[in-house]
This record gives structure tokens, C-alpha cells and sequence, in this order.
């Protein structure tokens, strides 16, 4: 009976069926446009907060996140309030989770760098943190000092010196304890009661309070998502992000009741989210829907992960280990877990993942939570090209380049013909401005030593 209604819930694909290509790109194609068409409230929002500034926001604030403030910012009394509320052990979970996240970033830095060729050409890269970040941390029914930690962290390493965070207040305009707990041990610096699409405003453009940014990470509601998307250009921003997802790639040595909780752990998170799973081993189908089925029923967010199972989640079953791995590939996903006897060897033949876990003991939830790797993402199949959230993305890098004289008569001829070649002939006058005066300076010294002689 079980494994019956399991069947409804986690639909299931044959790699060799007739019909696989078409209910395959209905798989990999998991970006969903939203029902809700934003963007011209979203537009509004932001203008009134451009035009209003703090009043603008503070109306917002009681407006959408239902709370009634006299100021947007975090007193320093209110965190340090706070954190003094986290329990003993939830305190030090947090810490140490803050330090391996901030020992994996600190792993690798880029550094400025330069280079110097004969004939006076000097060049190179200046590598500075940006001045000042905003980061947005999601509230509502949930509460989320590990988006906190990952998203604060990579800047704080680059020491970034202005590091502000904005998050939706409760009804009674506090914030949550082991919010805030979180934001101190990251290093974030200031913290304001501000969500959605009027959050991203206030920290793009600025007000009386809130200053402005050069840069907004952080994932949120499609008001969030489309506020960011509408700043961009005044600001920077991180990739867009989408619905969470999984793809586990599984061989016979996996175990059923522990690839429905992988598969579980990201349904939960939204109905949006997608669940995957490819194997080749035909015997582990009815064995996962089972194990499914019994696990939804004890689950606090059960309605959430059934509907996102039911109308996102997947069962692809393929011929071979090496298929499995080829439409992982295709998949490209957020989460690849690795649930095979030899995951290192599978693993390098991977190009297209967020992150990958390798093996039996290694749950989505160990990257999300204490491993150090970063578990802000690249969604909907964006890890072919995208990376996951990092030090580089609160770094900027300046080129410079300097040319002697002798350098310059070494290239310009090749740099004149270049300019001539795309039509751009005032590029290329003003080299061979310059040549004219080496040469002229040339001609002035051989002179020189034939009076000398």
C-alpha cells in the first residue's frame, strides 16, 4: 500500500523508454518562472525608497514584514541582547561552523601581481576588497544563521571594512537570537530589520540610515529576486538564485532509506525544490519510494516536501553507472551526491555541480551546515558556468600597465596596424604620436654623438 502512493508522489523515467528525451528536458528544465508577475510593484518599491528614503522603508517594513519600527539598524545593546539568548550549545555550533567556514576561505586569496619585460613594459593586477557589501539573509517561518555564516564569511576573510546585513524582523521588530549570534561571529558589522524587495532598495541606493553598497549577495522570495535584478548596474549582485535541488548519482552499495532522506532534505526546503534521483540499479526504485513514503509521515514540514516531490521530484533509471554519470552532467546541479562503492574516482570525471558529496557518509546537510566549502550555489542547471559563492566575490581586480619609451617603440608598429585594421584610426594616431616624438629624440641623440665624434 505504501510503496502504492509512493509511486504518485515520485514519478519515475526510463532512460531507454520511447518518451525519455521529452521527460528528460522536462527534468533538466526546473527554472520556474513565478505566478507572480512583481516587477512593477518591485519597481515602485524601489522608486518611493530612491524619492523617501527611510520613511519609505520603515512604512515598508510595517507593510509587508508586519512589524512597527522607530529605527531600521540593530542597536548595539539589542545584539549584544541577542546573542546572550542563544543557548550554551547553539552557541557553539554556530562558532564552529564559523571556523571552518572561514579556514576553507582563507585557503586560497588571489593576490595583486605584477610583471616587468625588458625594454620598460611593466604590468599587472591590483586585487582590493570592495568597500562596503550587503548582505541579505531570508526570515519568515524559518530562521537562517547558516546563510548568515556563508554568505558573511568570504567577505569578511578579504576584509571587506563595511559589512551590513539586512533580514526581515519578527512581528515584534526583534530579530532572531541566533541570527544575530550568527552575524557576530561572521563578522558582519551593522544589521538592519529590513526584507524583500524594499531591503534590496535601501541597500542599493542608500538612505538617511542605510548606506549604500557596492555589492548585494544573498538569496530571497521572487520580491528579493527581482529587486536585485532591477538594481544591477547601480550595484553588483551574486548569481540569481532558484529553487534548491539535488541530483544523487547511486550504485548498488547505497542504502534506500538514506537516499529518500537526501532526497527529503531538499524537499523541505520549498515546493519549488527539485529532487533527483539516477541510478542504474532497478532494484532500488520501489525500495526508495517505500522508505519515502514512511519518512514524509514524520516530517515537520510534510506538506512542503510532498508537494515538491510530487510535482517536481524525479526517479530516472538508466542502463549504466557511465549513463547515470552522463545525464548527472546534463543535469548539472546544484547538490551532487555521489552515492557509489568509489565516489573520488566518479568524481573527477564531474565538470557540472555546485558541490559535490562524495559518498555513503556525506549528506547534502554537511556541506549546508560545518563541512567549510560554501553552500550558496549555482541553480537550475547555472553550475556549467557559475561557481559557488566565494572570496572572489567580494574582491575586485585593477589592471595596470605602464610602457618606456623603448617598450612602446617595440610594439607600436603592430599596435598601429591592429587600430587600422578594426577602423580605428585615432587609436592608432595616438601611438604613432608618440613614435614620432621617439624617433624625432632618436635621430636628436645619433646627432649628438656625430658632433661629439
Amino acid at each position: 500500500m505504501a510503496a502504492k502512493t509512493t509511486k504518485k508522489l515520485m514519478r519515475v523515467f526510463k532512460s531507454d523508454d520511447a518518451k525519455f528525451a521529452e521527460d528528460w528536458y522536462g527534468v533538466c528544465n526546473r527554472r520556474v518562472d513565478s505566478v507572480l508577475d512583481v516587477e512593477e510593484d518591485v519597481a515602485k518599491i524601489i522608486a518611493a525608497i530612491r524619492k523617501n528614503g527611510d520613511e519609505a522603508v520603515l512604512g515598508f517594513v510595517k507593510k509587508f514584514d508586519g512589524a512597527t519600527l522607530s529605527k531600521l539598524e540593530v542597536t548595539p545593546e539589542e545584539w549584544d541582547e541577542g546573542c546572550e539568548q542563544v543557548d550554551s550549545a547553539d552557541r557553539a555550533a554556530i562558532g564552529k561552523a564559523a571556523m571552518r567556514v572561514r579556514e576553507f576561505h582563507r585557503k586560497r586569496i588571489p593576490s595583486s601581481w605584477e610583471m616587468r619585460e625588458e625594454g620598460g613594459g611593466y604590468m599587472g593586477q591590483r586585487v582590493r576588497a570592495l568597500s562596503r557589501v550587503g548582505l541579505y539573509v531570508p526570515g519568515g517561518t524559518a530562521v537562517y544563521p547558516s546563510s548568515v555564516i556563508m554568505n558573511a564569511i568570504p567577505a569578511s576573510v578579504v576584509e571587506v571594512p563595511e559589512i551590513l546585513m539586512a533580514t526581515p524582523p519578527e512581528d515584534d521588530g526583534t530579530i532572531r537570537p541566533e541570527v544575530l549570534m550568527a552575524a557576530r561571529v561572521a563578522g558582519v558589522h551593522r544589521v538592519f530589520k529590513m526584507g524583500g524587495a524594499h531591503a534590496i532598495g535601501a541597500l542599493a541606493y542608500g538612505t538617511e540610515t542605510v548606506p549604500r553598497v557596492d555589492k548585494i549577495t544573498g538569496p530571497g522570495s521572487v520580491w528579493v529576486a527581482t529587486a536585485k535584478k532591477q538594481v544591477f548596474g547601480q550595484v553588483g549582485i551574486d548569481s540569481e538564485a532558484g529553487p534548491t535541488e539535488v541530483c544523487i548519482v547511486a550504485d548498488r552499495s547505497a542504502t534506500p532509506a538514506w537516499l529518500a532522506a537526501d532526497l527529503i532534505s531538499q524537499a523541505e526546503h520549498d515546493e519549488l525544490a527539485q529532487s533527483v534521483l539516477i541510478t542504474h540499479v532497478k532494484g532500488l526504485v520501489p525500495r526508495v519510494q517505500e522508505q519515502i513514503a514512511r519518512q514524509l509521515k514524520d516530517l515537520d514540514r510534510e506538506k512542503i516536501a510532498t508537494k515538491s516531490i510530487k510535482n517536481r521530484g524525479a526517479i530516472i533509471v538508466t542502463k549504466s553507472l557511465e549513463e547515470s554519470i552522463k545525464l548527472s552532467e546534463e543535469y548539472a546541479s546544484e547538490h551532487l551526491v555521489l552515492a557509489v562503492e568509489d565516489p573520488e574516482k566518479v568524481s573527477k570525471e564531474i565538470g557540472n555541480a555546485g558541490a559535490i558529496f562524495m559518498g555513503h557518509y556525506t549528506p547534502v546537510a554537511v556541506g549546508d551546515y560545518m563541512a567549510g566549502p560554501n553552500h550558496v550555489l549555482p541553480t537550475g542547471g547555472t553550475s556549467r558556468f557559475f561557481s559557488p559563492l566565494g572570496v572572489d566575490d567580494f574582491l575586485k581586480r585593477t589592471s595596470f600597465m605602464k610602457f618606456e619609451p623603448p617598450k612602446l617603440r617595440e610594439l607600436g608598429a603592430d599596435i598601429v596596424r591592429l587600430a587600422n585594421v578594426e577602423g580605428l584610426t585615432g587609436h592608432g594616431t595616438s601611438v604613432e604620436l608618440r613614435l614620432a616624438k621617439i624617433r624625432r629624440a632618436r635621430r636628436e641623440r645619433e646627432a649628438a654623438r656625430d658632433l661629439e665624434i
